[in-house]
């Protein structure tokens, strides 16, 4: 059976999704979309802007423009990162309990390999506080930008620029070598950020319901859950496996007539 031809690598850019959250000023939504447009990336995604439209987005975008009248605007992280297979928490500090952390030198030319999948995100948060806690937890990764000295905030398109590089750098790299280089070899297409988001939730409630896990007592336990299957970057075939077991097992608990003993 004859199979599409892999993705080459610098054709993968156009299935990066720039994702900043919460930005508070447009001009840093311009300066995204300058730094963006010169390394060959097009998709810029807005969660809950506080100013935009405005004049000073586009100003800043000099001949990025065009990137500006075609922004994504969403209500929030998980619609903006909707249907990608990979999503990437930008910050600026370690985070407990947070995804896999990967230098960006490291992780990028990986993302550029998931990217052979479908489309694959790199999430920004706001220029005051950056991302949420709860954010960074529905991300697959986490990375960081290494700075020096005591002072390693960089500016929100600086960010971006950054990064934005790394992954060209990366697609410059791999389009070198003969042929692209997919991450490995899939039985089934790759699960979707949103699709391991749900296997995640219907995990916590079977846990609930066979009282390994106590709603409302704090626990990292389901954090840990989460980085777990995240790593394993799993196939769509492998989260019906998944879910069907874990229907199995409330089945089971409801057949047998117990109860929870909270």
């Amino acid at each position: 059976m004859a199979t599409d031809p892999v993705l080459p690598p610098l054709e993968r850019l156009s299935r990066v999704r720039v994702v900043l959250h919460s930005p508070r000023h447009p001009g840093n939504i311009g300066a995204a979309a300058r730094a963006m447009k010169t390394m060959g990336l097009s998709r810029l995604c807005l969660v809950t802007p506080e100013r935009f439209p405005d004049d000073e987005a586009y100003r800043r975008a000099s001949g990025a423009r065009d990137l500006i009248d075609r922004v994504g605007l969403y209500p929030d992280l998980a619609s903006a990162v909707a249907g990608c297979v990979v999503a990437v928490a930008v910050a600026a500090r370690p985070r407990d309990h947070a995804p896999v952390s990967m230098p960006p030198r490291m992780l990028m030319p990986r993302l550029l390999d998931l990217a052979v999948h479908g489309e694959v995100a790199l999430v920004f948060g706001n220029e005051t506080n950056g991302l949420a806690r709860v954010d960074v937890n529905r991300c697959d990764f986490l990375v960081r930008i290494p700075t020096g000295g005591e002072y390693g905030s960089l500016n929100l398109g600086a960010a971006v620029q950054v990064l934005c590089y790394e992954l060209r750098m990366a697609a410059l790299a791999a389009a070198g070598e003969d042929g692209a280089r997919p991450d490995d070899s899939l039985d089934s297409p790759l699960a979707t950020h949103e699709q391991v988001v749900q296997l995640l939730d219907h995990a916590e409630r079977t846990l609930v319901a066979l009282d390994f896990l106590v709603p409302g007592r704090p626990s990292r336990l389901m954090e840990r859950i989460a980085r777990l299957a995240r790593k394993a970057r799993l196939e769509q075939e492998e989260v019906n496996i998944l879910r069907g077991v874990l229907a199995a097992a409330e089945a089971a608990r409801a057949a047998s007539g117990d109860t929870p003993s909270r």
